[in-house]
Parts: structure tokens; sequence; C-alpha cells
């Protein structure tokens, strides 16, 4: 199954949604709408994954990306894995550098 991206801003919040397969073919995609993303810079970058089936490695990279690029100025959610997803962050280490978090309410997060 091919990704699908859509991107919002709303004040300090950018959130990307992805569906499908996020892999090494799509991973470049990401990689561009998480740069759209952090122009504004938000306080929050919200990775909307809960219909994202999988993740290869090349699509931890992008979110090891944005962690690196955004700084600590900025925390990144990912909101909604499916279970071999949460699997591959915890095995990757990336679960240590962004909130994996069931629902994301802008009013209640951190920052």
């Amino acid at each position: 199954m091919a990704l699908s991206i859509t991107r919002t801003s709303t004040e300090n919040v950018s959130t990307i949604t992805l569906s499908g397969e996020l892999d090494g073919a799509s991973a470049p995609q990401l990689r561009d709408d998480v740069d759209k993303a952090l122009e504004s810079q938000p306080k929050h970058l919200v990775l909307m994954v809960k219909d994202l089936e999988y993740i290869a490695s090349a699509g931890i990279r992008v979110i090891v990306y944005a962690k690196q690029k955004s700084g600590t100025g900025v925390d990144i959610y990912v909101v909604g894995a499916q279970a071999q997803v949460v699997d591959t962050l915890q095995k990757t280490g990336v679960d240590r550098s962004v909130y994996l978090v069931d629902t994301y309410d802008p009013a209640s997060a951190n920052g």
C-alpha cells in the first residue's frame, strides 16, 4: 500500500497524518513534509500514524532527522501507532526522544 501524507498547521502545532506504508521509496516525501512543517517553527510536531501499517528503517531515519532538525524547542508526538510500529520505535530507541501517545490534545500536551 502506498503512503498517503497530509499536513496541516495551526498556531504552534504542525500535524502530519500518515497512512499506508512508510518505506525507503516514500521516506523522502515525508522528509520534505517534515521540512515544510518545521518552517513555521511549531512547538509541537504531531505525527498521526493510526493508519500507518509499516515503518521501515528509512522512516525511522526521517523521525530522527525531524528531532535533530527541530532541536530541543519542538516536542514530537507519535499518535495512535499500531503495535508493530510501536515495536519498531522501541527496538530502535526512537521512543526515548519522542512522545508515543494514543491521542493528542494540544491543551494538555507538554510545552
